[in-house]
């Protein structure tokens, strides 16, 4: 009979968590470079991403399986982004008592605020925790996170490869371009490759959207109506503080005149 992974004491289990950005790509291409063992990839796919970063994902799922046998396993929550922001049904007393008194309906949760990251939390981290939380109960599993040396601030009690080998978050980046991993160029756009309609982008960042993504823009204009319709001007139908989309378009289409 085979020696299972729980029966054997020299195995352990290695699961690496992988959003896709520059540091947890760099650890990846790395841990496979440099021989390191590697039993599962866990990536959460907010449904939100840019298409250049599904594009790179898939690019970086090709290059796992040529070399491990592997593919990265991808969590998703079953009704995602859209339906958590303007469906999703409130239960709390307190909260249904509070929406009822500010004409809000009972259901949505509107834009993600500084005080209640709902996105991240349901479209991340929780599906992350507790897909780890298993692998560790049931298999005593390492865990590997991609934060770079000058953020080792960050760390917890995990496996930080990054931080171990003194990588910066620049040289992470450097590594996977010298590796062949470009992001279609999005690192030479935005500061972050991160969801392309987070309310919490600078100014800056949503002015390249609406120049380099046209059509998420109008997405993300859409969006921002919809919430506001639903929710008002309150916290759950605010972009960002002082600013809708549509403002933020006129705004950035006057500067565009300004500049002409």
């Amino acid at each position: 009979m085979g020696t299972t992974i729980l029966s054997d004491p020299q195995k352990q289990f290695h699961a690496i968590s992988l959003s896709g950005g520059k540091d947890s790509t760099a650890m990846l291409l790395l841990m496979i470079e440099r021989g390191m063992p590697i039993d599962m990839v866990l990536s959460a796919d907010t449904g939100m991403e840019f298409p250049e970063m599904y594009a790179h994902l898939a690019k970086l799922d090709d290059h796992l399986y040529r070399e491990r046998g592997l593919h990265i396993t991808t969590l998703r929550h079953p009704q995602g982004f859209e339906y958590l922001m303007f469906d999703e049904p409130k239960q709390k007393p307190q909260s249904l008592e509070n929406r009822a008194r500010l004409g809000i309906p009972p259901y949505g949760n509107g834009w993600p605020g500084i005080r209640v990251r709902w996105c991240t939390g349901q479209l991340k981290t929780h599906l992350i925790s507790k897909e780890v939380n298993r692998l560790k109960g049931e298999l005593g599993a390492l865990h590997y996170v991609g934060i770079a040396a000058d953020e080792a601030w960050r760390c917890k009690d995990e496996q930080y490869p990054l931080v171990d080998w003194g990588i910066t978050e620049a040289q992470a980046l450097q590594a996977c371009y010298d590796r062949g991993f470009d992001f279609g160029g999005l690192y030479e756009i935005y500061h972050r490759a991160s969801c392309w309609c987070c309310p919490f982008q600078r100014i800056d960042e949503l002015r390249k959207l609406r120049k380099y993504h046209p059509e998420l823009w109008a997405r993300l204009m859409e969006m921002d109506n919809r919430a506001r319709a639903q929710f008002g001007p309150g916290p759950l139908g605010q972009f960002k503080k002082s600013w809708s989309v549509e403002r933020l378009e006129a705004r950035f289409a006057k500067e565009d005149g300004q500049a002409a």
